[in-house]
């Protein structure tokens, strides 16, 4: 038996709660792992609150991360005993996840954990920091090096947003956070922002082209947003799109890619190949420290992970919820 947060929905409606379940009941295929900490993405919030069409089986046990120890497994790749990550790859979705004591997991979305990381501090990254990796390693790979000019990140107190900003920053780029959260001031400069926006004015719809401020960014939010940045992108600049908190359509024209040779490179970090997978996590791995991590978690339990999913699609939470499935 192991604990778990249970979404259903039927003619009676949808429900979530946090619920007792037999082993019998976890997916047939799959390595078997007993997750120690797992987290709360933007994503699992509007599955648990039934906000977006984010769960396409019913019922589900949400939750697309997991920090944990093989318990049993028929994969060549992982045997009995060894610390994984898993991000990703349908969980939460169309197979069940990880907020709970015990998950059945693909081993596609499995990686082994590196040494670095202690399995609160894989989940304090998480698939906001392996995306937010991702879409560093896309800007460095067009050419943008620190010296290119400035990077503005939207979403900036997010989990992708947070993250990116601490290795942006890190590695000596100059940093523009766009941020609903003026209150967050602090933290984001703690982070490594240089410079902070109001996000709405970026919210509503602007020029096709626009004064050329960034020679790169990262974009969580998506519709009018995206469309902003790229009209003010810096001629060949790039912006790494990994979100939709905003919406997802993108009210664009094609004007910034014709006349200024801007790239808009898509991020997927949900299906992502294994080996790109291990490959940002042990740059992860080899760039941070875990102790820089502490500033972007709230750690909470499994029994308060329904009440924490409330406040991030209210926009009232900073940083990452790393949820320990134990307490």
């Amino acid at each position: 038996m192991f604990e778990a947060i249970w979404l259903n929905k039927d003619a009676a409606g949808f429900s979530a709660a946090l619920t007792t379940l037999d082993d019998a009941l976890l997916p047939a295929d799959g390595i078997t792992v007993r997750v120690d900490y797992s987290t709360l993405n933007y994503k699992d919030a509007l599955a648990i609150s039934n906000s977006g069409a984010v769960v396409r089986s019913w019922p589900m046990v949400p939750g697309v991360d997991a920090a944990g120890t093989v318990i049993a497994s028929d994969h060549a790749g992982f045997a009995e005993g060894d610390a994984v990550i898993f991000n990703g790859w349908g969980a939460g979705e169309t197979r069940w996840g990880a907020l709970a004591q015990k998950a059945r997991l693909p081993a596609e979305g499995m990686i082994k954990r590196p040494a670095a990381f202690s399995a609160r501090h894989a989940m304090a990254l998480g698939t906001a920091g392996y995306t937010a990796m991702l879409c560093v390693q896309a800007l460095e790979k067009h050419g943008v090096r620190p010296d290119a000019g400035p990077v503005l990140v939207s979403g900036a107190t997010g989990g992708v947003g947070s993250i990116a900003i601490l290795l942006l920053a890190q590695r000596g780029y100059e940093v523009t956070a766009l941020t609903g959260k003026p209150e967050s001031v602090d933290y984001l400069q703690q982070l490594g922002a240089a410079h902070i926006l109001d996000r709405r004015d970026f919210a509503a719809a602007g020029k096709p082209l626009q004064k050329t401020l960034w020679a790169a960014a990262i974009d969580t939010a998506g519709s009018h947003t995206l469309a902003n940045v790229c009209a003010q992108l810096q001629y060949g600049g790039i912006v790494a799109a990994c979100g939709l908190a905003q919406g997802m359509d993108l009210p664009a024209t094609v004007a910034p890619f014709i006349l200024r040779g801007i790239t808009l490179a898509g991020i997927d970090s949900v299906f992502a190949p294994q080996a790109v997978r291990q490959q940002a996590w042990d740059a992860l791995a080899a760039e941070l420290d875990p102790a820089r991590l502490d500033a972007v978690l709230s750690e909470i339990g499994l029994a308060e992970v329904i009440g924490a999913a409330g406040e991030i699609i209210a926009g009232r939470h900073t940083g990452r919820y790393v949820v320990d499935v134990n307490r």
